[in-house]
């Protein structure tokens, strides 16, 4: 906050002005940046860019959590890149990206983990990792090339920063931060292996598959921050995967003060109904950016 530049007693504060600056420097801010597919990494981009035309700037945060298409744009946003270049990146030509359908039917390919697995969270995810680990896909490093094109920095950033992902052989739920001693490329790509669609991802003896198998936001991740966006492009979950709406309840039981954003009507139209599809990241990025229009007073009310 601008009015915390300078010190409150020799700005002409009231009494008791102190002890309120005291709490507010006191207040951590998070932002969940959700899956999505290749026109969620868009429509997220043009979100954050609207926001930051209209004043509001997330790229503020104590806390960036990237899961799948969201892991894309956490990580550029930590390192610094600018929203304009990254805007810029998701409305020119889409070459260097390996198109992929994806489509409703794709619930219905994970059913069978999920009754097979007994109502167990982990065990689904064992099983669908075992299915990714023996499905057939573009080989694993044409994909990791894929996701090193699109992060313009390579190296961790100093902010903190969570991605996460979902070991492919017990299923165990993995965050991978600065510590963790895996390169950023690796752990993002690890995020964003959709299972059955793209390879899981290996690092050292270990293979992983995306994030948002574990959750669509994983924006429990935030628990214990004051203010917290999540920006979610896939606005449902089922079965044994949260969708948002349950995450956001849950953190403003604890006290959070939370925003959920998820595509409007004109956004899930732009969106289309195959999110792997590159054409439709302009559509994507554009539709995203004037949503930001409508949404930045609701934000701004938590955020600021």
């Amino acid at each position: 906050m601008s009015s915390l530049a300078c010190p409150l007693t020799p700005c002409g504060s009231r009494p008791g002005d102190t002890a309120v600056a005291t709490l507010v420097r006191m207040l951590r801010r998070a932002v969940v940046l959700g899956g999505g597919g290749v026109t969620g990494v868009a429509w997220e981009v043009g979100l954050l860019l609207g926001l930051a035309e209209a004043g509001v700037d997330l790229g503020a945060a104590d806390l960036l959590v990237g899961t799948s298409a969201g892991s894309v744009v956490a990580a550029q946003v930590a390192s610094g890149v600018p929203l304009e270049e990254m805007f810029a990146r998701q409305v020119e030509s889409a070459s260097g990206e390996i198109g992929a359908s994806i489509g409703w039917t794709y619930g219905l390919r994970l059913l069978w983990p999920w009754l097979r697995a007994g109502g167990n969270p982990q065990r689904f995810r064992a099983r669908v990792g075992a299915l990714a680990r023996a499905a057939r896909t573009v080989p694993e490093e044409d994909r990791r090339a894929v996701i090193a094109a699109r992060l313009p920095v390579h190296e961790w950033p100093d902010r903190p920063l969570l991605i996460t992902a979902v070991d492919a052989t017990d299923g165990t739920f993995v965050v991978f931060d600065r510590e963790a001693s895996v390169p950023l490329v690796d752990a993002v790509a690890a995020s964003c292996a959709v299972p059955l669609v793209w390879p899981p991802v290996t690092v050292g003896a270990r293979r992983f598959i995306d994030g948002g198998i574990r959750s669509a936001a994983n924006a429990d991740l935030a628990s214990g921050f004051d203010r917290i966006v999540i920006v979610a492009p896939l606005a449902r979950g089922g079965g044994p995967i949260p969708g948002p709406r349950s995450q956001a309840d849950a953190l403003r039981a604890k006290g959070a003060r939370v925003v959920l954003v998820t595509p409007d009507a004109d956004s899930v139209a732009a969106i289309g109904s195959n999110v792997l599809d590159p054409s439709r990241r302009a559509p994507s990025a554009h539709a995203g950016r004037e949503q930001a229009r409508s949404e930045a007073t609701e934000i701004s009310a938590v955020w600021s």
